[in-house]
């Protein structure tokens, strides 16, 4: 996704067209409920937000095609790392395991691309602080465009795996250890691709899960952020902590094969019906995309829900 963008950006801008990344599976999702949070801080930054996804308790084994990227990833990192450094676009750095006792969960943190994207949309929204101008937009328009994006703080952004017990996350440190050291080798691709359900202890599996434990499986997704309580304390913090604790949460049916396609669905239905409303071109995120839109009102209208959960004092 970066290197099309580094690659193409520009020549998209020209031709008027737009081209979005990651708007599929629970990506998506949490952009939309990074936003969100966003959205419930009065003062002018909020420091980091942490996003903790925890599967149904039902077990559901995960997409092969899933698996299949995972560790394709891995295996090309190296090529992304020199990208990134040629950016001057580093992950943010922090603990690997922390027990987050207020959602009662141990978490995980993942070297996921969400945190990249949500980066790149934040770093979009530094240089055009009232978001991208669209097509033909009507004064209504931008009047909501600059309001939504003015409500929106930055932040550090960062995704970990939740489980209420600690051995829970022994399958995703055993298959990240699988993939450190075997996909960087055609024998161990291959064996990788051959044994899915061994390398990740059931996790995945090439059939997939069936339709009964599709069905039956939800997740949740909490946002927790540290940040200043108003503008004033921010402005004079010196070298202060953050005061104050927002949560929020998102939850929806199973992500891969039911909240997927309501995501898809419904920005294809934003770009039919708002073309003018939205960005004039490039190589954009979601996030820059469509979060001046409806989006999460129609999320909400499918089965996917944003909820504010607590603010507290720190």
């Amino acid at each position: 996704m970066e290197r099309m963008e580094a690659l193409y950006h520009e020549k998209v801008v020209e031709k008027g067209s737009l081209v979005i990344s990651a708007w599929g599976l629970i990506r998506c999702t949490r952009r939309s409920g990074t936003l969100f949070h966003s959205g419930k801080w009065v003062g002018p930054s909020v420091e980091p937000v942490e996003a903790y996804r925890a599967e149904s308790d039902k077990k559901i084994v995960g997409n092969f095609g899933a698996y299949e990227s995972l560790f394709l990833g891995v295996a090309n990192a190296h090529k992304l790392l020199e990208l990134r450094k040629s950016r001057l676009n580093r992950p943010a750095s922090g603990s690997i395991i922390e027990h987050q006792k207020q959602l009662g969960l141990w978490a995980l943190k993942l070297p996921s691309a969400d945190s990249t994207v949500v980066r790149r949309t934040l770093t979009t929204l530094t240089q055009n602080p009232h978001g991208l101008p669209g097509v033909n937009e009507t004064p209504k328009n931008i009047k909501n465009r600059e309001t939504f994006w003015s409500s929106i703080k930055p932040a550090h952004f960062g995704v970990k795996l939740g489980s209420k017990a600690l051995l829970g996350l022994f399958p995703a440190i055993v298959l990240g250890i699988f993939i450190g050291l075997l996909s960087k080798i055609a024998l161990g691709r291959r064996l990788l691709l051959k044994f899915p359900s061994f390398f990740s202890l059931g996790w995945f599996r090439k059939n997939g899960p069936s339709e009964a434990e599709v069905a039956s499986a939800t997740f949740k997704m909490w946002f927790v952020g540290h940040g200043f309580s108003d503008a004033d304390v921010a402005s004079s913090r010196g070298n202060k902590k953050p005061d104050t604790e927002i949560v929020t949460r998102v939850m929806g049916p199973e992500v891969g094969y039911l909240t997927t396609p309501i995501i898809l669905i419904q920005c294809a239905l934003i770009l039919l019906a708002d073309r003018d409303s939205l960005p004039k071109g490039g190589v954009l995120t979601p996030g820059i995309v469509f979060g001046p839109t409806d989006l999460q009102e129609r999320l909400q209208a499918n089965g996917i829900s944003f909820d504010f959960v607590s603010k507290n004092a720190l």
